[in-house]
């Protein structure tokens, strides 16, 4: 059973906290599972996106782990990253945005546990 976006949203911030990294809520979504996006700003004008893996990334029909893909490979202005984050809102308004600050562009979305 996975765990409720609000519960993982609470412990993925602390994981970036206790590693030096600001970051915070900017849309809360739907307590139980609502999708959760992670922006990446590098303080520089350019920022990092990760949306929720299409249901194909996973192994099994029930996903235990959350799983995220980045939406470019490489950081982009972050105006473009916000318009990404405005059509996703009009789409699934019970998503969440997460916002991390960090230049080195870490995040902590590649380990166990998303």
């Amino acid at each position: 059973m996975r765990l409720k976006s609000t519960i993982w949203v609470a412990a993925y911030l602390r994981r970036c906290q206790i590693n030096g990294m600001f970051g915070a809520v900017r849309r809360h979504g739907a307590d139980e599972a609502g999708a959760v996006f992670v922006k990446v700003a590098l303080l520089d004008g350019t920022a990092l996106l990760f949306a929720p893996a299409p249901q194909t990334a996973y192994e099994d029909s029930r996903p235990v782990e959350r799983v995220f893909v980045p939406t470019s490979p490489q950081p982009v202005p972050e105006q473009e990253v916000e318009e990404r984050l405005t059509r996703e809102v009009r789409f699934d308004p019970d998503l969440w945005i997460v916002e991390i600050e960090d230049k080195a562009g870490r995040h902590f979305l590649d380990l166990t546990g998303g």
